[in-house]
């Protein structure tokens, strides 16, 4: 008993003795702003205009957000591309014939080219074996025995255990590494979904509910069969899903999960590596996690927000989120700018055509029309308030969780959705940047600190 107290006040000790060190960081460790503007550097990579540094080349995916008329930028409806295909266009294809558009989406980014019936047909297949091949016992004695509270960790757990299970983990050939990503981008979904019945068993009280992955189903049903104790869903349901997968399956290069994928790979490491890199990229409140925020925002909106339709009802509710009054105090309305888009996000554009017809089928529709209201207002309230360099729009973060609530999926599978469905563009960036192999990704940056003569402890 008395070495559990020791060990207690040991504890509190050191807690007391960081906290004095962690100001010692802040004293010596903060640079002065003005010394970014004096040395030119663009933060985050990106200049005033939001433009970015250019640091590689890819053929994978193109953001459009202007155009260019006598050497001028002229900010224009955003577009984005796959393998030069409008990403809109490939959404109203699949979606005319009747089809889920995920795996073809996978089929494009990695080889390139929309494949045809018997090469859809071979993805799908190959989709489907890798998806029934997680090692045995692996759910029971790497999920089940360890769950996390944080889904996106367990996904980066079980990804780096994964390179245990392979002989060839280390064998970065093209043919091994088309391999191994195909099989990540197969099991992931699986993984996300266990560690959620795990984390909702061992840490809410629930019912434990493993079911096993069907071969005859798409990405989208397999995640709501997986994750459902009835393992029952909509047609509609599965579809949005799958739209919402195909437009989180790539986003170019310079996204920071993507650059993250690029640098990491230019190093030379594994496959596992290198995802589970991009996963720690993606967890940030700043990338993946942005559409959580933008769900709890609303959430503390409905609660302050009386009138729902009363536009300026919502105006002043928006003025307090910029004014650090409201919800999280952060000055921010969560959902709305892109780092790259000003006038519109396509990704937006595209997923609200459906949200209405989901919002229907699940009686949300007066929750539909508080979004749109937010979305009509927003723009102005920030242009009334801020000093903006560009446009401000919905992003697609603003839509897709109101999609995921409206499915009833947790909020802790939010982030790890955006990451199954990015597994397919990380997984060509990786081998894109494999096969163009160039130098190690290493930017530059300039030290500010006067050099200082080295102090022997008496005189410290």
């Amino acid at each position: 008993m008395n070495n559990h107290k020791e060990r207690i006040n040991t504890y509190s000790q050191v807690t007391d003795e960081i906290r004095g060190l962690s100001d010692l960081c802040l004293e010596n460790l903060s640079i002065s702003p003005e010394l970014y503007s004096k040395y030119e550097v663009k933060r985050g990579l990106r200049d005033i205009n939001g433009k970015g540094v250019l640091t590689g080349l890819t053929d994978i995916s193109k953001i459009q957000s202007y155009i260019v008329e006598d050497n001028d930028m002229i900010p224009c409806e955003g577009k984005l591309y796959y393998q030069g295909i409008d990403v809109e266009d490939i959404v109203d294809g699949f979606m005319k014939e009747g089809r889920f558009g995920y795996e073809e989406t996978v089929y494009l980014l990695l080889f390139g080219t929309l494949p045809d019936e018997e090469e859809l047909a071979k993805i799908k297949r190959i989709i489907s074996n890798y998806r029934m091949s997680l090692p045995t016992d692996f759910v029971r004695d790497i999920i089940l025995k360890a769950p996390s509270k944080d889904m996106m960790n367990t996904l980066q757990r079980c990804i780096l255990t994964l390179y245990a299970y392979d002989e060839k983990a280390d064998d970065t050939s093209i043919p091994n590494v088309l391999r191994q990503c195909l099989q990540l981008i197969s099991v992931v979904p699986l993984l996300s979904v266990y560690g959620y019945q795990a984390y909702s068993h061992y840490h809410d009280g629930n019912s434990l509910v493993i079911h096993n992955p069907q071969p005859d189903l798409s990405t989208a049903e397999n995640l709501l069969y997986l994750l459902r104790p009835d393992s029952k869903y909509s047609e509609l349901e599965a579809r949005i899903l799958d739209l919402a997968l195909v437009l989180h399956a790539e986003h170019g290069g310079g996204n920071n999960s993507t650059f993250t994928t690029h640098v990491v790979t230019s190093s030379g490491t594994d496959t596992y590596s290198s995802m589970a890199a991009s996963l720690g990229s993606l967890k940030g409140p700043k990338h993946g996690g942005a559409n959580i925020k933008v769900t709890k925002m609303f959430m503390d909106m409905k609660e302050n927000v009386k009138d729902w339709s009363d536009e300026e009802e919502i105006k002043s509710y928006l003025k307090k989120l910029l004014h650090k009054e409201a919800f999280d105090r952060a000055g921010l309305i969560y959902g709305m700018g892109h780092a790259v888009y000003s006038i519109s996000d396509p990704r937006a554009k595209v997923l609200r055509s459906f949200v209405e017809k989901l919002s229907v089928e699940k009686g949300m529709t007066e929750e539909y029309q508080l979004y749109t209201n937010v979305e009509k207002l927003a723009p102005q309230v920030i242009a009334e308030e801020r000093r903006i360099y560009k446009g401000v729009s919905a992003n697609v973060d603003f839509y897709s969780g109101f999609v995921y609530q409206m499915l009833g999926l947790p909020a802790e599978l939010y982030t790890p959705l955006f990451a199954v469905a990015r597994m397919a563009g990380w997984s060509a960036h990786r081998i894109e940047e494999l096969i163009n192999q160039g130098k190690i990704i290493r930017p530059a940056y300039k030290a500010v600190r006067n050099n200082r003569e080295y102090l022997p402890m008496e005189q410290r």
